[in-house]
């Protein structure tokens, strides 16, 4: 697998995951075309694959559910989108800029770097007042 076909998978598992959390209502290939800006087809097709690979169920009235194996990886990088947006918003990065960069380099760092700096986050994080 190639490193953009990896890298698109966990795209649309974790947007998947993200509109699941952020609407708590099922989620069709509609919506995942609606919200990352590529056509219906496109999103077919993906998802199609990801369902050949075990990764998304398709179920009633077409709501998208992840598999285990699924919802695992969309977790990972997930979370990583997070703590790295985080990170760069303490930063004082905008907030909109510090996801959008988040994203381009959550699924590049090693698991040792992302650790490391999710740790230094954690012990150095502003605390709220």
């Amino acid at each position: 697998m190639t490193k953009e076909t990896n890298e698109s998978k966990e795209d649309y598992l974790e947007r998947i995951l993200m509109l699941q959390e952020e609407t708590h209502a099922p989620v069709r290939a509609i919506d995942i075309a609606n919200s990352m800006g590529f056509s219906k087809a496109s999103v077919s097709i993906a998802l199609k694959k990801l369902e050949e690979e075990g990764f998304v169920v398709v179920g009633l009235k077409q709501s998208l559910n992840l598999t285990e194996s699924g919802r695992e990886i969309a977790s990972k990088i997930y979370e990583r989108h997070k703590v790295i947006g985080s990170i760069f918003i303490s930063l004082g990065v905008d907030e909109d800029t510090a996801y959008k960069d988040a994203c381009k380099i959550e699924h590049d760092l090693s698991e040792e770097t992302y650790q490391a700096l999710k740790k230094h986050y954690l012990e150095h994080k502003p605390q709220d007042k």
